[in-house]
């Protein structure tokens, strides 16, 4: 199925699915629990793994349209979903055929969620180590951030060894007592339905039937380097959420006019950014950060047509601001922060 083809049949779907329930899913575990598995049910959790597993492989554009029509209608499900794909990409690509076996069809299908903790990986000082023992690995320390709880069933724990090199390991995303625990979930300003926790992890024994790969020193780095477009996608959908918000608000020639620049400045921020294979990390990060600015300035825009209203609580206008935020700073690094800036300041 082509990429134009797919663009048509996911916005349809979204528009049916999504859209209707979009403030409930920022709020409600409980309803973003069972759109994740709708996902599932239309086969759209295993966009990259192989279809003998029951995915889709699709292209890497396919899934950045996919991404940026989802992040349109709610960011809480697109960035949920986004922690599961990555796993399921992980699984789908390890070399481990007993875990793969165990756990990838039932992924892909959305009958168990996925989540991961490899963000801390890009930290000067490492919050969690692990260390080579007999029959496995030993891991001691934090994770920051996993998103999920309570959702996901399991979720794919990264940590560095003396050598550099990281080990990923699939771990239960529930309490081991004296082991693993997890905190209350984060109360964070957006998207406070995905469930975000910290892990403290004290002497945890992850044996070799549960690693997923091993990757060598400064591979976080090297890949933020390669590919720092990936979160533009939910960047310049949130930024459509806006817009949309924008177009249906009356009473002004200047709300019209508003609304038709920054139509036309998302526009050309897509076109460039789809067209990036092979530029410059430097330009990559100068469109990584005018997609950052367009979502927060169309989410802004939709705030202010929307007048009071925009305070309450559910109020679409609120919702988008909020994601935008954490859009602007979500898989973030030292490079896209000083491109944010300078385009602040510029």
């Amino acid at each position: 199925m082509g990429a134009s083809l797919q663009t048509r049949d996911l916005d349809c779907l979204f528009q049916t699915l999504i859209a209707p329930q979009a403030a409930q899913l920022d709020r409600d575990p409980k309803a973003l629990h069972q759109a994740f598995q709708q996902l599932g049910k239309h086969s759209l959790l295993g966009l990259k793994a192989t279809p003998e597993w029951g995915g889709q492989h699709w292209d890497s554009q396919a899934i950045y349209h996919y991404t940026e029509q989802l992040a349109r209608y709610s960011g809480a499900l697109v960035f949920l979903q986004s922690q599961h794909q990555r796993c399921v990409q992980e699984l789908s690509n390890s070399d481990n055929l007993e875990l793969k076996e165990r756990y990838l069809r039932d992924a892909i299908a959305g009958k168990i969620g996925l989540g991961v903790g490899f963000s801390h990986l890009r930290r000067a000082q490492q919050p969690i180590t692990a260390q080579k023992v007999a029959g496995g690995y030993r891991f001691n320390g934090t994770v920051p951030w996993i998103t999920g709880f309570g959702i996901f069933d399991h979720w794919m724990l990264a940590a560095q060894l003396p050598d550099g090199q990281a080990v990923f390991v699939l771990a239960p995303f529930q309490a081991v007592e004296g082991a693993l625990g997890f905190s209350e979930p984060m109360a964070l300003s957006a998207l406070g339905s995905t469930q975000t926790v910290t892990a403290t992890v004290q002497d945890w024994l992850a044996p070799e039937a549960l690693v997923l790969d091993m990757k060598p020193a400064g591979w976080i780095q090297q890949a933020d380097r390669g590919y720092p477009l990936t979160h533009n996608f939910f960047a310049l959908g949130c930024a459509r959420g806006g817009l949309d918000i924008l177009e249906k608000a009356s009473g002004f020639s200047e709300i019209s006019e508003a609304y038709g620049r920054l139509n036309n400045e998302v526009t050309c921020c897509r076109k460039e950014t789809y067209g990036t294979l092979g530029i410059p990390s430097v330009e990559r990060l100068r469109l990584r950060a005018w997609a950052i600015d367009l979502a927060v300035r169309c989410g802004h825009g939709a705030v202010i047509v929307s007048r009071g209203a925009a305070n309450f609580v559910g109020h679409p206008a609120q919702r988008v601001y909020g994601e935008a935020l954490v859009f602007s700073v979500s898989g973030q690094n030292n490079g896209v922060m000083r491109a944010s800036l300078e385009r602040l300041v510029g």
